[in-house]
Parts: C-alpha cells; sequence; structure tokens
C-alpha cells in the first residue's frame, strides 16, 4: 500500500511535470472507483492543474477555472493502487468501462496525462471531485500528519487511543500516513515490540518513537522525491529493514526477521532489537497447529 513517502513523492512529481497544464479531459474506466457525482468528471476538462499535495495518505491534485471555485482530484490508492504518468498515449479513443486494471485516466493539454490503475479483485482506490477535500469523510477525520507532529501532539495522539502500538500507530485518525510497512520500519528504529501498549509507554520510549518516525518517514521521502513514478515501489523496497523480510538477517544485529501473521496482513519484527530475543506468537499458525 502506498503510504506517506510514495504519496508525498507522486504528488511532487505531479508538481514538476503536471502544473501548468490544462485538463484536457478525465475518462472514468471503472465506475466503482468515482465516488462522487458533482463536480462531473466533464467539469474538470479545460482546468490548469495548479498543484498536487497529499493529505495523509490521500493524493490532491487541485484543478483551478477561470472564475470559477477550485476543483480537486483527491485519490486513495488503498492497497493496490497506483499512479502511472504517461508522456503521451496511445490512441486518442477514450476508455470503455471494463475489467482492466485502469481505474481513470487524466489527459492533459499537451497529450500527456496519469492512468489511476489497481491491480487484483479486491478493487477499493478510491477517486473523489469536489470543491473541498474536507467534502472528502476519510481526509475529514484524519490525526494531524505524522511527519509533522511535534512531540507533545504525537505523545497526546497515541495515549489518547490506549491499544498495541503498532495498530494505533497505523490509524490515520490518530496520526496520518503510516501504514503497514513503514510502522514495522519505525518500531524496529524506536527498538519497541509492536505489542507494546501504548498507555505503558514510558516518556523516554514515547521520544524514540516519535524520533523514530520523524527519521524513518523524513528518510524515505528524501530517497523518494525525484524519482519517477514507476521506480517509487523498488526504491521503497529497497530501503526496507525488516519488512517483507521474514527469514532474513536484521541489518543492526544478525538476529533472523520474524513474522506474525494475520488474516489479511502481516507484520515482521527482530526479536532482539524489539522484543528482549523472545519471538512473539504467531496466532494464526498457532490456531493451524490445533
Amino acid at each position: 500500500m502506498p503510504e506517506l513517502p510514495e504519496v508525498e513523492a507522486l504528488a511532487g512529481y505531479l508538481r514538476e511535470r503536471a502544473v501548468g497544464r490544462r485538463v484536457d479531459r478525465i475518462e472514468v474506466a471503472a465506475i466503482s472507483a468515482l465516488k462522487t457525482y458533482d463536480p462531473a468528471p466533464s467539469a474538470a476538462a479545460g482546468r490548469e492543474v495548479v498543484g498536487a499535495g497529499r493529505h495523509g495518505k490521500f493524493l490532491d491534485v487541485t484543478l483551478a477555472g477561470d472564475g470559477a471555485p477550485d476543483v480537486h482530484l483527491v485519490v486513495h490508492l488503498a492497497r493496490a493502487g497506483w499512479l502511472h504518468y504517461r508522456e503521451a498515449f496511445n490512441s486518442a479513443v477514450p476508455l470503455k468501462p471494463g475489467k482492466g486494471p485502469i481505474a481513470l485516466r487524466v489527459r492533459l493539454d499537451d497529450g500527456s496525462g496519469f492512468d489511476l490503475t489497481e491491480a487484483g479483485t479486491q478493487k477499493k482506490l478510491a477517486v473523489y471531485l469536489v470543491t473541498d477535500p474536507g467534502q472528502v469523510s476519510g481526509v475529514s477525520r484524519l490525526g494531524p500528519d505524522a511527519l509533522a507532529a511535534d512531540l507533545g501532539t504525537f505523545a497526546e495522539r497515541l495515549r489518547g487511543r490506549r491499544g498495541q502500538v503498532k495498530g494505533v500507530l497505523t490509524d490515520q485518525e490518530v496520526l496520518a500516513g503510516v501504514g503497514n510497512a513503514y510502522s514495522d520500519e519505525i518500531l524496529h528504529a524506536a527498538k519497541l515490540s509492536p505489542f507494546a501498549l501504548t498507555n505503558r509507554l514510558t516518556d523516554e520510549q514515547m521520544a524514540a518513537l516519535h524520533e523514530a518516525t520523524r527519521q524513518v518517514l523524513g528518510d524515505a521521502v528524501a530517497r523518494s522525491l525525484g524519482q519517477r513514478a514507476a521506480e517509487l515501489k523498488g526504491e521503497k523496497r529497497a530501503g526496507l529493514r525488516v519488512h517483507a523480510r521474514t527469514g532474513l538477517p536484521c541489518p543492526v544485529c544478525a538476529d533472523t526477521i520474524r513474522e506474525v501473521s494475520f488474516a489479511d496482513s502481516s507484520l515482521q519484527y527482530c526479536p532482539k532489537c524489539q522484543t528482549g530475543g523472545k519471538p512473539l506468537a504467531d496466532r494464526r499458525l498457532s490456531r493451524l497447529v490445533r
């Protein structure tokens, strides 16, 4: 799933390449991906791309009209969505609704543009065309940005939602932008168990977690900015120390990276760095053994 660093990099790429161009048209191939109907996609035609940013893991492309209120193309890429920028499209024929990976296409006035695609069968990519990003319920419920929150705000938000730190850190209403992959990286850097309870973290542990969040996300953003959209997934994988590295040696202590599996996700951690050398119980595997 694209998280804060990748979405920030996609926004940066659009600022470099698309800002200043005008939208020729928006074509919707997956009707289920478009979550709004007013303004209609046709309202984007002729508007200038004047900005690109993000709200947590939501991408926000701002389209300005001549004297008309701005319109925002807000995108949540979900687990399997991505943005593919095209310098030119192979055909001028409009997309037709179908079962292909392309959900929506934005054509710009210089012949370039971008596709929003989604792999797999669980179609959860969401696109909104709104006059205010706050009209998107997922945006309006976001907590403070994980990369911008100071220590006081960070600690208050995490301690205000009692639970295992892994789950709380990825709750977008607590802090915006952190997902499964970077939470594993942050907890490894902070030397914390993913099952540690937020209300029992000491001030020292909370400060270490805050610093790790800023460091891990900041480093990932720095590595990602300037990369082409097609290169970002590989850049993310190359920078991971524990996530998706089950069975490999920890780059810090050389212990074996372990995994805990859930119904539709998993987490990775280093026992020596994070849990005093004690492996955590893999609940899904334990049920299978019984």
